[in-house]
Parts: structure tokens; C-alpha cells; sequence
């Protein structure tokens, strides 16, 4: 009996391939069927019924959105579309999900292998069984996380140095997009990446005001908030490198600020050890004529 059925399996799949290949069975969309006759359409890559693309169209929507389930379940507001192009990713939300699906089947079977050679009880076997998935999840969700925050820590940095920078080429006579094209093209920190796609998008037909608002929604800092008004009003400040050295001026503040507010909480930590180093023995000292005192009144 098994073995029958090992072999209609085997007729199955075998069956599938060659029909597969039959123009009869395996019939093309009409979008497919008409783009030969569009204008300049070169026709696509046939694609087998079973191979790893049809996979992926297959597994790619219910990955996306069972990935953005859960992680709205978990509290991740942001989209994961604004995290990856925020961090200029060559994913897309469905390849990243389709990933982060792989990592969790991964991570479920190395657990399962672990729990089938160690047979633990059933509820630690239980509990790594709901969790390896998750586990395999989160990693990647965190690193795209963390990588997004320290983008958006680089831009915070960095942009002082660029607003005075470009506070200095609107100064010499430089146009809006000018100092914004000789930034882009100069530098090589995180602004000058973002700024990069700023000039793509203007030269796709959006104003310059128009790309530093996406690039600012994109980017989600605070101090580029403010400094994208002041650009803003490129076509009625006559002395707008003043402003714009104003404004650096002010998120150079911004920024020591918060240094000085991280050097005076590192400088507390400090004294956490020194304080449990110096506690544990006092109270050692104090405990042993306590308890003596307190032997000596019960025996009494």
C-alpha cells in the first residue's frame, strides 16, 4: 500500500511537470497573451508551473500580509515600506516578508531537530515550538529597526555640517537646486545619499521644495522638519544662507545638547557599581552584629 502510494505521488508530480509544459494546459494570462502586440514590449521569461519564482508569486502575498499582522500585533507602527527606503534597502516589503518567512521556518526546524534529539518535557517542548518562530521573525524585524534608527541618527549628525554647507554655496551665488546637486555629488554620509534621491526626484519633475517635503517625511527628524521651511522660501527670501546659517546654527545646539544630556547620564551610571560595591559590604557589616546581638537575646 505504501508503495503505491509513493508511486501515484511520483506520477503525480511527474505528470505536472510534463503538462506543465503544454501550451493547452498551462495557459497564459491575457495581459501575458497581449504584450507581444504592445508598442517597444519585449516578451517576459516563461515561468514553470513549479519552480522557485511561481513559488514566490504564490507565497509572496500571504507572506506580507501575515508579516504586517504581526507586527502590529507586536506594536510596529511604521510601515515597513517607509523602513526600507528609508535605509535605501534593495528589498521590497514582499521579498523582505517572503525572508523573514524563511528565517522563521528555518529557525522552527533547527528547534523541532533540537526538541526531537533532546525530548524535553512537553511544555518546554511547547513553549519552543511557539517560539522559535518568532524568534526567527523578530531577528530580522529588529535589524531593520535598528538600522532605520541609526539612519535617522546619522541624518541628525550630519546635518548641522550640511546646513551650513549649504548655507555657505546659496551665500556664493549658488541656485537652490545647484548647492543641493554639489552636496549630493560631493558628499558621502547619509544626507548626501538622501540627497541623491532629492536631485533624482527633481529631475523626474517634482519642484525642489516638493522632494525636500517627501525627504523629510521620509526621513522623520525633527531638525530636518525645521529646516525644510526655511528652504521653502527659496523664491521670497533674498538672504536665504542667512537663514539657513541660522537654522544650522540652532540644530548645532540640538545636537550638543543632547551630547551633554548623554555624557551627564553616562556619568551617573558610573556610580552605580561604586554605590552596590560600597552597599553589599556595609550591610554585611551591619547584618553580622545584628544577627550576633539577636543569637544572644533568643539564647538568653
Amino acid at each position: 500500500m505504501r508503495l503505491a502510494v509513493a508511486a501515484g505521488l511520483a506520477v503525480w508530480v511527474g505528470a505536472t511537470l510534463v503538462l506543465s509544459e503544454l501550451r493547452w494546459f498551462n495557459r497564459r494570462p491575457l495581459v501575458e497573451r497581449l504584450r507581444p502586440y504592445a508598442p517597444e514590449a519585449s516578451p517576459p521569461a516563461r515561468t514553470a508551473l513549479l519552480s522557485v519564482e511561481s513559488f514566490r508569486e504564490v507565497i509572496g502575498p500571504v507572506a506580507r500580509v501575515t508579516g504586517g499582522r504581526i507586527s502590529r500585533l507586536l506594536g510596529v507602527n511604521e510601515e515597513l515600506s517607509v523602513r526600507l527606503d528609508r535605509v535605501h534597502s534593495t528589498y521590497d516589503v514582499t521579498a523582505f516578508r517572503v525572508r523573514q518567512l524563511g528565517a522563521a521556518t528555518a529557525t522552527l526546524a533547527v528547534f523541532g531537530a533540537v526538541e526531537v534529539l533532546s525530548r524535553p518535557p512537553l511544555v518546554i517542548g511547547l513553549v519552543l515550538i511557539v517560539s522559535a518562530p518568532l524568534i526567527g521573525y523578530l531577528v530580522l524585524e529588529q535589524h531593520v529597526a535598528a538600522t532605520s534608527a541609526a539612519w535617522q541618527r546619522r541624518i541628525f549628525l550630519e546635518l548641522p555640517v550640511v546646513a551650513e554647507q549649504l548655507a555657505m554655496l546659496l551665500s556664493a551665488g549658488y541656485s537652490l537646486s545647484a548647492a543641493l546637486n554639489r552636496l549630493a555629488q560631493r558628499g558621502t554620509g547619509a544626507c548626501a545619499t538622501d540627497l541623491r534621491r532629492v536631485m533624482s526626484r527633481i529631475r523626474q519633475g517634482l519642484t525642489e521644495v516638493e522632494a525636500l517635503r517627501e525627504w523629510a517625511a521620509l526621513a522623520r527628524v525633527d531638525a530636518l522638519d525645521r529646516l525644510i521651511p526655511v528652504l521653502s522660501l527659496n523664491s521670497e527670501a533674498a538672504d536665504l544662507g542667512r537663514l539657513v546659517s541660522q537654522e544650522a546654527r540652532a540644530i548645532r545646539r540640538d545636537v550638543q545638547r543632547e551630547l551633554v544630556e548623554t555624557m551627564e547620564r553616562r556619568s551617573q551610571s558610573v556610580w552605580i557599581p561604586v554605590t552596590v560595591a560600597t552597599l553589599v559590604p556595609g550591610v554585611i557589616l551591619i547584618a553580622i552584629p545584628f544577627t550576633e546581638a539577636l543569637r544572644l537575646f533568643t539564647a538568653g
